[in-house]
């Protein structure tokens, strides 16, 4: 698959002409970052516009005591960055590999440059990050609140509903991602332990199936979750 074919399965850029196309082929460079590499720290930021091609990312910060609660996690066809008055919400985080990923990139001068000509693509752009305004809005309601076991639950819905494969012969979706119950801890605010525990009376009331670090989430969990999205 050549490059400019590949540029059309980002979600940003699916309504894109293969003439755009070409055009952002030409205003990207590429870079493929190895596993567990940072792409940005709070210290070594700089403006960019980012889009992940391929692999996937984790964005996370430090709180006071060095403990890292982490944010998101991008995959292919996801943006993050700061460019001038256009912000993702990016610029005081680490942003690291969770497996090796080829990066895009595109400048300020350039970026501001293309938006003029391509009024689709900025309103792709506002949508993109009106989506990401939103998933945050209710990560953080459903963190501050509730018990572990529902911060666990609404986590998991949330990386099912981005990366699960729906397992045959069962009522269970799996999440396609290594995932440890420390980087679930990570993702709810909580110690290891804590959530080790939480995991094992989740698993014992069928809500989850776990395996060597890979997680299944019950589809009545999922239905939960996504009612209680439609009511906030």
């Amino acid at each position: 698959m050549d490059r400019i074919q590949y540029l059309s399965q980002f979600n940003l850029l699916r309504s894109l002409s293969r003439e755009d196309l070409i055009t952002m082929d030409e205003l990207t460079s590429i870079t493929t970052f190895p596993k567990h590499t940072f792409i940005q720290t709070p210290e070594t930021f700089t403006e960019g516009l980012y889009f992940v091609k391929n692999g996937r990312v984790r964005l996370y910060q430090l709180n006071h005591e060095g403990k890292q609660f982490t944010l998101d996690i991008l995959s292919e066809g996801n943006i993050f960055g700061e460019l001038g008055d256009i912000s993702l919400g990016t610029r005081g985080l680490f942003i690291e590999t969770i497996e090796e990923s080829d990066i895009c990139v595109m400048d300020k001068e350039r970026f501001e440059s293309y938006l003029m000509q391509r009024p689709r693509f900025m309103m792709n752009m506002m949508k993109a990050m009106s989506e990401r305004l939103s998933y945050m809005s209710s990560l953080v309601q459903n963190l501050a609140i509730g018990k572990l076991h529902d911060k666990i639950i609404h986590v998991l819905a949330e990386l099912s509903e981005r990366f699960g494969v729906r397992e045959e012969g069962n009522d269970y979706c799996r999440i396609d991602m290594l995932i440890s119950h420390q980087e679930i801890a990570h993702l709810v605010g909580a110690s290891r332990e804590a959530v080790s525990v939480a995991l094992k009376e989740l698993k014992e009331a069928g809500m989850i199936r776990t395996g060597f670090r890979t997680v299944a989430i019950c589809r009545t969990a999922l239905v939960s979750v996504q009612k209680q999205k439609l009511l906030k």
